[in-house]
């Protein structure tokens, strides 16, 4: 079916007008009215401006994006701050009306403003205040009542803070001091507001296409996010008596998420993830997350463990990117596992962290948990790390990856069906590796000699200067040096604060930055050499590249499934030589029956 929209310029009246035959809500999903008191007071004085100017040629206002909902309503998707802010406007001018002696003017505008705010008898136009043309139902916004209130009685309480009672009050005040000054053009700004301030309503034919066409139209930032209309969805799915522990939930969410450089609509992400692998999809193609969770009417996000869920995910980010332990997640206390998360975030791109995720939300109770999240993430971090730095591409290892998250849910011990890295290439690889991948080479390195984690801020030092001396080297040619001092060899972390100390100098004159860091295998460095030079890079890269690869393959690179150590078996003596015999059996064919077959040698 296609897609349609209906675009209509329309007056600020003729808009409000139209909320008699389809009233206007303000949907769950959007955030609170969050006017400030200069948005207002700039409002009003563009409208004074345009009314002093004389200008006979209209004043355009903007968009105003919305839908018909299935209540029959026009729910507002965009232009919610302004539509809520026209209304007050209108209500404040309407109560400064009622305060003046009628005239033919004064009867006229109030006439033109009932007709724009509440809903009234056909025949007799009688108006009814208490059905105003617009109602809040914002998600734990306790200004909605006030808003109302305000709408129908044309008063706030005496000590409310709310924005609809603080910026109504503003309207008032600006209106009184307008009218008192210039009582001659007070008329002709009604005028102006109900009917040459001009809005461009946009109504779509679904929340979908309301939501994208917002979504291109947008450029104020706090874009209406997908999490936003999950969070209502989930909201008025609830029994009135959960609503409450819900908001508050939801904000405790929102605000560590917040914390931890994530959010809440990330969340949901990954857990989409984790969702599909449950449900064995390997599709390389990824969905939209709305387009996801609202399949089969929503079901997904109505089970009852979503929102805990959601938290268990956070917590593992909570951990990663503040770089902290958490008192009730003892694995958080593993420096290796912390070690190789950090590892992981260096990867070039964000594939790492769904079976990190899935593998987390999976296992995590389990007893033996810790250990197995650790050869589960150093084995991932092997495949992810070779795969890459042989073929530095964004999807080499996508389907490999959407393959190893539904093999997740089966075993604790998945299988990992990518293709098989050329040992060879590999080393000759490292050695130039691609800038994408040298600082997630240098972290593996330097987390073999730490015992905690690497600095928060650091740089990869070029030990070699990138501006070096032709006459330092008189038998290299500079295209030779150049590429050496890119070379992985010459490149090593150094915190960054040390590295503008050290600045460009040569190995002599940045020995003493190094002797004052925190990262050990720097120390090391310093201490080993009393020069650098070309030779040393070249020996360092082939050191380097020895080493990576052969804790690569440690860790089970090239291998389908790694054996944990609490699948080895303890051989007594006198079954050695057939223990031999047979670990050459079970690299060719490492199978539940061949280890069956072992244990009853």
């Amino acid at each position: 079916m296609a897609t349609t929209i209906e675009v209509n310029k329309q007056s600020v009246k003729q808009l409000l007008e139209s909320g008699k035959t389809k009233k206007f809500v303000i949907p769950e999903y959007q955030r609170p009215y969050a006017w400030t008191d200069e948005q207002i007071q700039t409002l009003f004085d563009d409208l004074v401006e345009y009314t002093e100017n004389n200008n006979e040629s209209t004043y355009f206002l903007g968009t105003i994006v919305s839908y018909e909902n299935d209540d029959n309503q026009q729910e507002i998707i965009d232009g919610q701050q302004r539509i809520t802010s026209l209304f007050l406007l209108l209500r404040a001018l309407y109560s400064k009306l009622e305060s003046m002696v009628e005239t033919p003017e004064s009867k006229n505008f109030k006439s033109q403003i009932e007709s724009a705010l509440w809903e009234q008898d056909e025949l007799t136009a009688a108006v009814d205040f208490s059905k105003t043309l617009i109602v809040s139902k914002v998600m734990g916004d306790e200004g909605n009542e006030a808003f109302t209130k305000i709408l129908v009685t044309g008063k706030t309480d005496q000590n409310a803070k709310d924005n609809y009672s603080s910026n109504y009050n503003l309207f008032t005040k600006l209106i009184e001091k307008y009218a008192t000054s210039q009582p001659e053009l007070f008329y002709w700004f009604i005028r102006n507001v109900l009917n040459k301030a001009i809005l461009l309503p946009i109504t779509a034919d679904s929340q979908d296409t309301a939501l994208t066409i917002f979504s291109t139209l947008n450029d104020r930032g706090l874009a209406l996010s997908d999490a936003d209309i999950f969070k209502a969805k989930i909201y008025n799915h609830l029994n009135e008596s959960d609503k409450n522990d819900f908001i508050e939930l939801w904000q405790q969410l929102n605000d560590e998420a917040s914390n931890a450089n994530e959010s809440i609509q990330k969340l949901f992400y990954y857990y989409m993830f984790y969702l599909r692998a449950l449900e064995n999809d390997r599709k390389t193609t990824t969905p939209g997350i709305r387009k996801y969770y609202s399949s089969d009417n929503f079901k997904r996000i109505y089970q009852t463990d979503v929102m805990k869920d959601l938290q268990t995910i956070l917590n593992l980010w909570i951990v990663i990117n503040n770089r902290i332990e958490l008192d009730d997640e003892p694995w958080s206390k593993n420096i290796q596992i912390r070690q190789t998360l950090d590892s992981l975030t260096s990867y070039p791109n964000e594939f790492w962290k769904y079976p990190v995720v899935i593998y987390y939300l999976k296992y995590l109770k389990k007893n033996n948990f810790e250990s197995e999240f650790l050869t589960f993430l150093q084995h991932l971090l092997a495949v992810l790390c070779a795969r890459y730095i042989v073929t530095p591409t964004i999807n080499a290892v996508k389907r490999g990856i959407l393959n190893l998250d539904a093999e997740i849910i089966k075993s604790p011990t998945p299988q990992f069906d990518f293709s098989p890295i050329d040992e060879d290439v590999l080393k000759e690889s490292i050695k130039s590796a691609h800038r994408n991948t040298v600082r997630m080479i240098l972290k593996i390195l330097a987390y073999q000699d730490q015992t905690e984690l690497l600095p928060d801020r650091w740089e990869i030092e070029h030990i070699l200067p990138q501006k070096w001396q032709s006459t330092y080297f008189p038998n290299s040619s500079d295209k030779e040096v150049k590429i050496l001092v890119e070379h992985i060899g010459n490149k090593i972390p150094f915190e960054k604060k040390l590295n503008i100390i050290a600045s460009n100098g040569y190995f002599k004159k940045k020995q003493d930055s190094y002797e004052k860091s925190n990262i050990q295998i720097l120390i090391e460095l310093s201490h080993s050499y009393n020069d650098w030079g070309l030779d040393k890079i070249r020996e360092r890269d082939i050191r380097i590249s020895d080493e990576l690869a052969k804790l690569l393959q440690k860790w089970g690179l090239n291998q389908t499934k790694v054996v944990t150590e609490k699948q080895l078996i303890p051989v007594p003596d006198d079954r050695i030589a057939d223990y031999f015999d047979f670990i050459k059996m079970f690299n060719k064919e490492d199978t539940d029956e061949s280890r069956k077959a072992f244990l009853n040698m």
